[in-house]
C-alpha cells in the first residue's frame, strides 16, 4: 500500500517540476522522474498478479505476467534516447541564447 503513495508522489513531483520550474535541465530531470514513476508504476502493478516467475514448468500456476516487464524495459530506452535528445537541444539552446531559463529565452526571442 505505501508503494502506492510513494509511486504517486514521484509522479506528482514530476508533474510539478515539469510545469513550475523554469530551468531547461530541471525540466528534463522532473520528466525523468515523471518517466520513472510511470515504470514503476506497471512493473509493480505486473508483479501483483502472480508471485514466481514465469518459467514453464508443470505444477506452477500463478505466475508474474512477464508483457509489463517487457513494455517498460522499452519505455526505459525511449525514455533514454528521449533525455539525451532533449539534453542535445538544451546546449544549442545554451550556445544561442546563454541562458537555460526559459523566461529568458522568450524575452530575448520577442526582441529579435
Amino acid at each position: 500500500m505505501i508503494a502506492g503513495y510513494l509511486i504517486i508522489g514521484l509522479f506528482i513531483l514530476g508533474i510539478w517540476g515539469m510545469v513550475k520550474k523554469d530551468n531547461l535541465i530541471k525540466k528534463v530531470i522532473a520528466l525523468n522522474i515523471f518517466n520513472s514513476s510511470i515504470v514503476i508504476f506497471f512493473i509493480y502493478l505486473g508483479s501483483r498478479t502472480g508471485s514466481t516467475a514465469p518459467i514453464m514448468e508443470r505444477g506452477i500456476k500463478d505466475i508474474v505476467d512477464p508483457l509489463p516487464q517487457a513494455l517498460m524495459l522499452t519505455a526505459i530506452v525511449i525514455g533514454i534516447s528521449l533525455t539525451a535528445l532533449a539534453l542535445s537541444f538544451i546546449i544549442k539552446i545554451y550556445r544561442r541564447h546563454k541562458t537555460l531559463s526559459i523566461y529568458k529565452i522568450q524575452k530575448k526571442s520577442e526582441h529579435e
